[in-house]
């Protein structure tokens, strides 16, 4: 063999000793970092409790939960366990888009629980509204949200338990439930715990519109204070003090008339004017949306008519005790009432001025 022809050899045998270590060298490199990615992912399949980013809600996958309250440690679990697998004698109410049901948790604590309508497109963003806005809110009137889990397609939401249960039951149940009539005290109560809360919203550095203000979306404590419920359809003004949407929100009989004129902008008066509605429901004990006797007047084209005659008094629900019942204060809390409700949305006040005025009449 000549000395050029070893040379060869021996040049290429280096460099099948190179490239084979080389190669060793990436494949190790790549089962370590499949090690760790299963590794990881072993880990991610073992936890129950992960972070997750709530103002886009986009990381939610499977089974994810966060609690707001650090007490707090839910699983789906634990949630099939409480509702005694959603059972259906376990619901005390039927909120936007799902079935609300009261749980006790292992920790022997009493919440309510929303299990949204996983069919529902409406039900994913009432999840990312009410996680997002109830999540960053603290005050007295409004409910408190205690965490969610995500499992799959089911969204639950986890609440405090709110004792007495919701204002229409008060207002409009007739079923041998034994219960005293709520006093005019107590709804004077009730309605400045609602204005309170509305003028909280509305007065934020990014005001929110909470747009389903009603009688079954007001929630009462063992002292009947007032905490505004349901946020599925409530929506944060960024600018300008309007929120542009293309579809009405609301609740018949509750719904500004500029809302049936097609103008579907959102803003804090839409609000007003739906607390002016259940002002008018709280007193008169008589539901919004359904005719007054024989004529077809509704709950406040009647009001409006009765205030113009003078007539407040006999607007008052009978099952109110007259004893005590001043009538200047009546009519002041009905002129409230009808301020707030008027047709006209820049005449309507704004709660931060509703809360004043309502401050100054007796209880």
């Amino acid at each position: 063999m000549t000395g050029g022809n070893l040379q060869a050899v021996v040049a290429a045998i280096a460099s099948f000793f190179f490239i084979t270590l080389v190669l060793a060298a990436i494949f190790l490199i790549c089962k370590n970092n499949k090690n760790k990615k299963d590794s990881t992912n072993q880990h991610d399949r073992n936890s129950n409790t992960r972070s997750i980013s709530i103002p886009g809600l986009t990381s939610v996958t499977v089974d994810e939960s966060l609690s707001f309250d650090p007490s707090l440690q839910v699983s789906m679990a634990e949630i099939l366990a409480a509702t005694r697998n959603f059972s259906a004698d376990l619901i005390v109410g039927d909120g936007s888009f799902g079935l609300v049901y009261k749980a006790q948790l292992s920790d022997g604590r009493t919440v309510a629980m929303k299990k949204l309508d996983p069919d529902a497109f409406q039900g994913f963003r009432e999840f990312r509204a009410e996680v997002e806005t109830l999540g960053n809110l603290h005050h007295r009137n409004l409910v408190r949200i205690l965490g969610f889990c995500v499992s799959g397609a089911e969204r639950i939401l986890i609440y405090e338990f709110i004792q007495r249960g919701n204002l229409d039951f008060w207002l409009h149940d007739d079923s041998e439930v034994l219960r005293l009539p709520l006093s005019w005290s107590t709804r004077n109560k009730i309605v400045r715990g609602v204005a309170n809360g509305l003028a909280y919203l509305h007065g934020l550095d990014k005001p929110i519109i909470h747009r389903d203000i009603k009688a079954s979306n007001v929630l009462l404590d063992s002292e009947f204070e007032a905490r505004i419920a349901d946020f599925g359809l409530a929506r944060t003004i960024e600018s300008s003090h309007s929120h542009v949407s293309t579809q009405v929100a609301g609740t018949t009989g509750y719904m500004p008339p500029e809302y049936r004129e097609g103008f579907t902008v959102a803003t804090p008066r839409a609000d007003v004017y739906s607390f002016g509605i259940l002002m008018l429901e709280t007193a008169t004990g008589k539901r919004p949306n359904l005719p007054m006797g024989g004529s077809e007047m509704g709950l406040i084209q009647w009001a409006r008519e009765m205030v113009a005659q003078n007539r407040e008094m006999e607007t008052v629900d009978v099952n109110i005790s007259r004893e005590g019942l001043l009538e200047e204060d009546v009519k002041e809390y009905f002129r409230i009432a009808c301020l707030c409700a008027n047709e006209i949305p820049r005449e309507r006040p704004a709660m931060k001025d509703v809360v004043g005025m309502l401050t100054k009449t007796p209880a």
